[in-house]
């Protein structure tokens, strides 16, 4: 006997769509996240250097934004420690962090998520 079974390709790909679309939007976010996070931290490391060179706060803040070219730069919180005047041979603090959503391609299922990075160098 026979059995017609010229669906079930059909219905086996259409259930195993969503699961492949979702993984494909995820490893794309997530490469775009991991690419964020590099230039953040690039960004920070350039910023503190020119903190240790004995740039002010305003010009390191200034620095850091129009370097960011991966999202908005407004959205990013530059918290720089000490503030201030340092003095040679202390150590200046410069940290970022961006808010980004994780699976945006998924619309109100969004995750949001904060990138935060930081870096230390020896004021000169």
């Amino acid at each position: 006997m026979v059995r017609k079974e010229d669906g079930q390709s059909l219905v086996e790909f259409a259930l195993i769509l969503p699961l492949f679309l979702l993984l494909l939007i995820g490893v794309i976010d997530f490469g775009r996240i991991l690419y964020t996070q590099m230039q953040l931290e690039l960004v920070s490391q350039e910023s503190v250097r020119l903190g240790g060179l004995g740039k002010t706060d305003d010009e390191i803040r200034a620095y850091a934004k129009n370097q960011f070219t991966q999202g908005d730069s407004s959205r990013l919180t530059i918290d720089i420690s000490p503030a201030g005047t340092r003095k040679p041979g202390t150590y200046v603090t410069v940290a970022i962090s961006y808010p980004e959503t994780l699976l945006e391609g998924l619309g109100s299922m969004a995750v949001p998520y904060t990138i935060k990075t930081s870096s230390t160098i020896r004021v000169e």
